[in-house]
């Protein structure tokens, strides 16, 4: 069964974020007040509505009662976010994400009903930051509350060293889950396989404890 979402606001992030949920399959509801968006993403999505985000009854219209999950996505616009925080939580909207422009906006988000606050610039940046510090960094996500997963190549003393023997738990706090070798990606990895330089191991770990890897 596919999952409904609402994409409420369509700036750069909502059609970002568009875009990638119709290539996964989602059946997605989108609501701007620009026509000339709406048009263009109307032969996309399931559904398209032209809607002022700043009018309760508006929003109401909408039909946020049946989605799965709600992103309200302005970001710049604090009257039009809590708006739709507070409506599509009235209506029952299980699930709220809510795109914040600063930590004072991320906290009254929350504060009026939202389950989750994204900070976009905030997140590219720190990604970008630990790639730039680090070249053996290839991917970095981050999970929320301080969780990150990642993937990258062993550090140049790793190599030619086993997992056993380099015990990365104990001394970085880091938890491999899979190692990808010549194409092939493993969750199962034999503990006294020495290391390739040309491995990628995945793995996860608090943000908090990355500069450990790092030095």
């Amino acid at each position: 069964m596919k999952k409904s979402i609402a994409v409420l606001g369509m700036g750069r992030f909502g059609q970002f974020l568009t875009d990638e949920l119709c290539k996964k399959g989602a059946d997605v509801l989108i609501v701007d007040d620009d026509e000339e968006t709406i048009r263009r993403f109307s032969g996309a999505v399931s559904c398209a509505i032209k809607a002022d985000l700043c009018d309760p009854e508006a929003i109401r219209s909408v039909g946020l009662a049946d989605v799965d999950l709600a992103v309200v996505s302005m970001g710049s616009s604090l009257e039009s976010s809590i708006m739709c925080v507070m409506v599509a939580k009235e209506l029952g909207v299980p699930y709220v994400i809510a795109k914040a422009a600063s930590l004072r906006m991320g906290d009254i988000l929350q504060r009026v009903g939202a389950d989750e606050i994204i900070y976009p610039e905030k997140e590219s940046a720190e990604m970008t930051a630990r790639r730039v510090m680090s070249s053996d960094f290839i991917e970095f996500f981050n999970l929320g509350s301080d969780l990150c997963v990642f993937s990258m190549r062993p550090k140049k003393e790793w190599i030619g060293k086993t997992l056993r023997e380099l015990k990365l738990r104990d001394r970085y706090k880091l938890n491999i889950v899979a190692m990808r070798e010549n194409g092939v990606t493993s969750a199962t990895m034999d503990p006294d396989q020495p290391l390739d330089a040309n491995a990628e191991l995945f793995a996860i770990a608090h943000q908090s404890d990355l500069d450990m890897i790092q030095h």
